[in-house]
């Protein structure tokens, strides 16, 4: 069977022969062929987002982790304190998470649509700013203290995640509106400045108008409900514009609804350390169990004052105590005084003098309005001719007082448990000595730790503007054995000192009054603390 192919009906195949016995040459055309222009599409199409809504997103977000790095210097302070280092360690966290969120943010959107990544981020910050509320309070109790393991630890815990989400979306947002890269500065600038614009007005208006409106917990809420409201309306608004939805299971989905939930409602039950948050403290009183009548400040983690409702004359505190016996001896009872105080507090020294000194005027500068109004509502405390808070910065206020016009200043201001740099300086005691009549007192009541270092440099600090100056003190606090309170007295003219001992050695603490070459022995070639240089918190380190 031929299998061979045909030409045509009847005929065969083979080699085929023309009928022609001469043939023209045949001529070809040149054929010629349009280009071709292919389209590749490696990635989807992206389409930038309104120049609005981009700049919305990015002062959203970075003023969102401002506002975390203010507010959480309050979740912390009840647990570690309100000192230089936790607040270096606030900032530093911050700041790395910044860093790591923005290497984060620019890696995923080279890899991934970041319109799919934006929602997300945005989402998940809300709920970690949530969910931070109980991790601090809870952990706080553990890493409760000053050891810096514990204040890195707990600073993270408060700061690092969500700051890090948030630090996320501006590169995300970048890579978005970057589709034409002859305008990568003004894109890149332009959000960069917006951004700091955001950080600006969050710092401004946290520490002007929230932290004095509203309790920690309330901003924290609501700034989580702010990242998640966003993120949420985010979402809908790119699918109804690419009419996809964000990648993820709906099992997914359900777990990271069910994870915002708890998380608000972790926050809204959490226990709250303070009874009241002022502009500088999370502040509580506690009813001595002993004493109905006895009150106990808490500020942040540290015992402030003590405060008998009943008895002004009852100072529970050694310190009081011994300011007390200063104040007893430097004039014959009952002579009235003109005494300034440098911080109130529980106004515990002030309603003293008032109770044992009749006609007494107390002028108490204290730089937390907060704590005045606290100590109306449940200290007993009554302003009037006697007793005129007045709030402000005791360096400034001090400042402003006549020449000669007090017979007695007590400096009992703290931030946490630290003299607040600016008080301890040789500037201010001039201006103290300045203000103190002749034949008047200045105490400084001081906290300091082995190995003394700061309250051997705030003694030759004293001493460097006043002519007689003694210490009070336990003896184990004077021999380097523990810390303690210490009390400077200082004068210009000779200190009543054997009434002094005298009178301290009714205290139910034996005490140390050291002056003269003994004070010398304990000061030795301790630094004069200046404004140019006073490292108060570097001499309070115990390690």
């Amino acid at each position: 069977m031929d299998t061979s192919p045909t030409n045509g009906p009847g005929t065969t195949s083979g080699p085929v022969t023309s009928d022609l016995t001469t043939s023209e040459p045949v001529t070809r055309e040149p054929v010629t062929r349009e280009p071709v222009t292919r389209t590749t599409v490696t990635e989807p199409e992206r389409r930038a987002l309104p120049n609005g809504l981009a700049a919305t997103l990015v002062f959203v977000a970075s003023g969102a982790v401002l506002v975390l790095e203010t507010v959480s210097l309050r979740l912390v302070g009840p647990y570690l304190g309100v000192t230089l280092q936790v607040t270096s360690s606030v900032i530093g966290v911050a700041l790395g998470a910044i860093a790591y969120g923005a290497w984060l943010g620019g890696w995923l959107a080279d890899r991934r649509d970041p319109r799919t990544l934006l929602a997300p981020a945005l989402v998940l910050a809300g709920i970690t700013t949530a969910i931070t509320l109980p991790v601090v309070r809870y952990a706080g109790e553990v890493l409760r203290g000053g050891a810096t393991a514990g204040i890195l630890l707990l600073t993270a815990l408060a700061v690092f995640l969500p700051a890090a989400l948030l630090a996320a979306v501006t590169p995300l947002v970048v890579k978005l509106q970057l589709s034409d890269l002859r305008r990568t500065g003004q894109v890149v600038g332009r959000l960069s400045s917006i951004g700091t614009l955001g950080g600006i007005t969050a710092t401004l208006g946290t520490g002007f108008v929230l932290v004095a409106a509203l309790p920690s917990t309330v901003i924290m809420i609501g700034l989580a409900l702010l990242l998640g409201l966003t993120g949420l309306w985010l979402g809908y608004y790119l699918w109804r514009q690419e009419r996809t939805s964000v990648p993820g299971r709906p099992g997914i989905k359900a777990a990271v609804a069910v994870l915002g939930l708890l998380a608000a409602g972790l926050a809204t039950i959490v226990p709250n350390p303070c009874d009241v948050e002022t502009a500088y403290h999370c502040a509580r009183v506690e009813a001595d169990a002993q004493n109905p009548d006895g009150r106990l400040l808490v500020l942040n983690s540290a015992w402030h004052s003590y405060v008998d409702l009943s008895d002004p004359t009852h100072l529970e505190f050694a310190y009081t105590q011994w300011i007390g016996a200063v104040a007893d001896v430097m004039a014959p009872a009952g002579q009235r005084l003109d005494a300034v105080h440098l911080g109130g507090g529980g106004f515990t020294v002030p309603t003293y003098l008032s109770a044992t000194r009749p006609g007494t005027v107390n002028t108490v500068f204290e730089i937390d309005g907060g704590l005045v109004e606290l100590g109306r509502r449940e200290l007993g405390i009554t302003p009037g001719p006697g007793l005129r808070p007045v709030v402000g910065d005791a360096r400034m206020l001090v400042g402003d007082l006549p020449d000669n016009s007090a017979d007695l200043v007590v400096g009992d201001a703290f931030g946490h448990l630290v003299v607040p740099w600016h008080l301890a300086t040789r500037e201010m005691a001039a201006d103290i000595r300045r203000v103190v009549r002749p034949g008047g007192l200045y105490v400084q009541n001081v906290i300091d730790y082995p190995p003394l270092r700061f309250i051997r440099a705030e003694v030759a600090t004293v001493r460097a503007e006043f002519e007689h100056v003694a210490l009070v003190a336990p003896p184990a606090a004077i021999s380097g054995a523990r810390g303690a309170n210490f009390l400077i007295v200082a004068a210009d003219t000779p200190l009543p000192l054997d009434t002094l001992r005298y009178r301290l050695g009714e205290s139910v603490e034996p005490v140390l009054v050291l002056d003269g070459a003994d004070l010398d022995e304990f000061v030795d070639d301790a630094m004069v603390l200046t404004d140019e240089y006073a490292p108060v918190d570097q001499l309070l380190a115990t390690a």
